[in-house]
């Protein structure tokens, strides 16, 4: 025993270890510390100062004076010798030492810069091995970071005068042509793409250490959150994860792994490798040691005692923060935390930030900036609510953007591939939309550009009149007019496109599978409809603008000119967006009900959907109505794969007479037509209310309308009987878990109104419909469950009466969707333990959401759009007992 210099039992006590589905957010800021306040002040003590150069992530190189007991900061083991013989002439490289498996859930932006320049730093040295198509991507994505968006000959004097790859000539032009696609990407959504891609590489994070095996052939250890990793070369060719091992040693320069008897069997539990010298063997069982602590226990272990006269191996253990105790330091104290905002400047002023890193012994870090030397480049947001105005323009604009792209982009490829549009509808689609795409992407350049300037984080030393958007909104507004003529072309666009789609077989059939795509997370014909729309969403927020301003405002006049360009535009195009609107609806309820055809009859306006219980010989069946201007349809959900409701009866409204309550069961009233009576019931006061008004007031216009609906079910299927109908009823529970949306099946738009008012028990107007499109957001937000620790940052889009949540903006679909009809809003009460600003809390039954906004504007609108569309009531569940009365009657 006496050759054993050290040893490391893996810890297997139950509790002791992060689980493997442990996925929270890590962040290694410390707030309040400063480099030269922790280091510089040890240069005077006792004598014993050490001056020290250091190299940061950037690259970039400084001088400190500090006290010898400070140079566990670093963690190069391989430099500490050096440090003792010939301090003045060693460098200290900072380095990021733990790697997390997804560093992008680092809830740190400036955590995630650092990692960011490591990447970085991995790349150009050649470690982060990986294809020349993804180098060339990360590269394209630290250009953006670097100097912002596409340029040329910003571009190519950047990548001259720096090197991102070993074979940067061979890939420029595919670097720039990659870089011109991140327009209006901030520097902190770069740092997020290049995370997110490096982690998905093998070579992420490994540090070769080289060693050979016992039959002598090299190979290379490398350590990870998960285990020990052997190479051979470049190639993974083992992993011993840390479940699998028992213990870690080594014996002079055999490194040692005890693996668990049922690994290997009982007779092949220990492997061997043999490293190059003792100091190397020694130096990688520390790093495993320090890796395992970190990434696998709970809290840090406590070192051995010492021995008092001999000692048998090392004592050596990990000493900073793991992983968990991080995560509970960010829960505890994130609020504490000085926000870290990066500038970037362009390059022919040469002015580069400059940031450090250290790890100190107990974990943490420290850092320094060169803020300390210029001041002036410390701005922060501005707090003027016009900034927050122009800031919804910019973030509504990028999803817009996005909406424009499903058509112009990704159904153009899906036809193309298939050959499935006529050429004359292909012209007539994409000529009129195409120009409005390419316009919409030059205007959010200059947003995002004019945003930039406002914040301060581009040109930030530039004076200049820039802390408005007037002029940017007028000047394109005005462009705007010349597009008239194209959305005018839109109500034939989207007739043309139906008639085509019910004609031809491959065209329905393409239709059909593109709708089944995440990108297309509306139905497609919605995203038609998005241009005019959007110039409804301009003039509203330029009224929001306008009366934000004093008429003496330097910003008002161009605002006030904005608004009146747009208005002009949107008055014109008012009457056809509300036919489009209607006609859409239309069409997608005749996707989505069997039974029933020419549903898109001319004349014929949709009025109301939503869930009643209607009673019948077998109690109360629910159903879904539809209400239209000459009609009413009631149906129950199908049990086909795209879960349709089927039709089971119809109702003219020409001889119904007006219904009322006449019950004195909660919720009921009758509905009397021509042909028969029906009982309905709603799940609420309110809305009984709301059928009871739309239903007389349908009736009202069609007693005076003289034209009666040719359009009928076939006789047959005017009263069917619900003993026919066999419905399978899922549980709100099965369809809609606190964590994902509430589609839970294949067909992923079940999150429509038509189903969420189904599983709601709610209903919804066109005229609901419409001030919905008025009501839309986008922007980042912070997300909690009701009984998850975290926050974590999403790019949400409030539309169609849902929220759809996004990592970030440049996602091509979202991740997951939140339909709001049926749900209260509040603010977080005191048992709720949310102890934040901005904070609203979203409840359906069990299932609870909080959300918090970056500024009191952004929660103000997010509150505004969420009272509007969500119920100021939840549904109760209907009273059986108080039914069984009123079937006795029936009977």
């Amino acid at each position: 025993m006496g050759e054993i210099e050290g040893s490391y039992r893996v810890l297997q006590t139950p509790g002791t270890r992060l689980g493997a589905q442990f996925n929270a957010g890590i962040s290694t800021l410390e707030p309040g510390q400063s480099l030269s306040g922790n280091m510089v002040s040890g240069s005077k003590s006792h004598g014993r100062g050490l001056q020290i150069r250091v190299q940061g992530l950037d690259d970039s190189q400084e001088f400190f004076d500090m006290d010898v007991s400070f140079y566990s900061l670093c963690f190069l083991h391989s430099l500490l010798c050096a440090l003792l013989i010939r301090p003045a002439n060693t460098l200290f490289r900072l380095s990021v030492k733990f790697f997390p498996p997804d560093p992008g859930q680092l809830q740190e932006e400036y955590t995630r810069y650092l990692f960011s320049l490591q990447m970085k730093r991995d790349l150009m040295e050649g470690r982060l091995i990986c294809t020349e198509n993804t180098g060339a991507l990360l590269a394209s994505h630290l250009v953006q970071s670097e100097i912002g968006d596409y340029d040329d000959v910003a571009d190519r004097d950047f990548l001259r005068m720096n090197k991102l790859l070993p074979y940067q000539e061979k890939v420029q032009e595919r670097i720039m042509e990659l870089h011109r696609r991140h327009l209006g990407q901030t520097p902190a959504e770069s740092d997020f793409q290049i995370l997110e891609i490096a982690r998905k590489l093998e070579m992420y994070g490994v540090r070769f250490h080289p060693a050979a095996d016992r039959e002598g052939t090299k190979i290379n250890l490398a350590v990870a959150h998960m285990g020990l990793q052997v190479f051979q070369g470049n190639t993974k060719i083992n992993t011993f994860n840390w479940s699998k091992i028992r213990k870690l040693s080594f014996k002079r320069k055999r490194f040692l792994i005890k693996l668990h008897p049922e690994v290997h069997g009982p007779h092949q539990d220990t492997l061997e490798f043999m490293m190059a010298s003792r100091d190397q063997c020694k130096i990688f069982w520390k790093i495993c040691v320090e890796y395992h602590s970190f990434f696998r226990l709970f809290d840090q272990p406590q070192p051995k005692s010492k021995a008092i006269l001999f000692t048998r191996g090392s004592s050596f253990r990990y000493s900073g923060r793991t992983q968990k105790q991080l995560v509970e330091y960010v829960r505890e104290n994130g609020a504490k935390r000085t926000p870290y905002q990066r500038c970037v400047f362009p390059l022919h002023h040469a002015v580069y930030q400059k940031d450090y890193l250290f790890f100190s012994h107990d974990g943490s870090v420290v850092h320094y900036s060169v803020f300390k030397l210029f001041p002036f480049l410390l701005q922060r947001y501005p707090t003027d609510k016009a900034y927050f105005i122009a800031k919804e323009i910019l973030t509504t604009e990028r999803t817009y953007l996005k909406d424009l792209e499903v058509i112009t982009v990704w159904f153009r490829s899906a036809v193309i591939k298939e050959n499935a549009m006529p050429e004359g509808l292909m012209t007539l689609l994409f000529s009129n939309i195409d120009p409005i795409y390419e316009f919409h992407r030059g205007f959010l350049k200059e947003l995002d550009q004019r945003l930039a300037l406002w914040e301060g984080r581009s040109n930030a030393h530039v004076k200049g009149d820039y802390q408005r958007i007037g002029d940017v909104m007028l000047r394109n507004m005005g462009a705007l007019k010349e597009f008239t003529s194209y959305l005018q072309k839109h109500d034939e666009v989207l007739t043309e496109l139906e008639k085509a789609s019910k004609r031809l077989k491959k065209l329905e059939t393409v239709y059909k599978e593109f709708e089944l795509q995440k990108v297309c997370y509306l139905p497609l014909n919605t995203f038609l409809l998005k241009p005019i729309q959007r110039l409804m969403h301009y003039k509203l927020i330029l009224e929001r603008l306008c009366k934000h301003y004093s008429p003496a405002h330097r910003d008002h006049d161009d605002c006030k000119e904005a608004l009146k360009e747009v208005a002009e535009i949107a008055t014109q195009l008012q009457s056809s967006l509300i036919r489009l609107e209607n006609f859409q609806k239309l069409t997608e309820l005749q996707r989505d009900l069997i039974g029933i055809e020419n549903l898109t009859a001319p004349g014929r306006e949709f009025i109301r959907e939503g869930c009643l219980y209607k009673l019948t010989k077998k109690g109360l069946q629910q159903r879904m109505f539809f209400l239209f201007s000459d009609m009413l349809l009631y149906t129950s959900k199908g049990v086909t794969a795209t879960n349709q409701f089927k039709v089971h009866g119809q109702l003219p409204l020409h001889g119904m007479i007006e219904s009322e309550n006449e019950w004195s069961v909660p919720h009921c009233f009758t509905i009397y037509s021509a042909q028969r009576t029906i009982v309905v019931a709603a799940s609420s006061k309110v809305e009984m209310g709301k059928w009871i008004e739309d239903l007389n007031l349908a009736i009202d216009m069609a007693k005076k309308s003289q034209e009666k609906s040719s359009i009928f079910l076939d006789a047959g299927l005017t009263d069917r009987s619900s003993d026919e109908v066999s419905l399978e009823q899922e549980s709100e529970d099965d369809m809609n878990s606190s964590r994902t949306s509430l589609d839970k099946q294949t067909h992923h738009r079940a999150n429509t109104t038509m189903h969420v008012c189904w599983h709601r028990n709610t209903s919804v107007s066109m005229s609901d419909h419409s001030l919905a499109v008025e009501n839309q957001l986008s922007g980042y937000l912070l997300r909690k469950f009701k009984n998850s620790n975290g926050w974590q940052k999403l790019w949400v889009v409030f539309t169609n009466f849902c929220l759809f949540f996004y990592k970030t903006h440049q996602d091509d679909f979202p991740l997951a969707s939140l339909p709001l009809l049926g749900y209260t809003v509040s603010t977080p009460e005191e048992s709720d333990s949310i102890h934040k600003e901005y904070v609203f809390k979203l409840q359906f039954k069990s299932h609870v959401y909080f959300f918090r906004a970056e500024s009191e504007y952004t929660f103000e609108r997010y509150e505004h759009v969420n009272l509007f569309i969500i119920n100021s009531m939840t549904p109760k569940a209907l009273s059986h007992t108080s039914w069984g009365n009123l079937i006795i009657v029936l009977n």
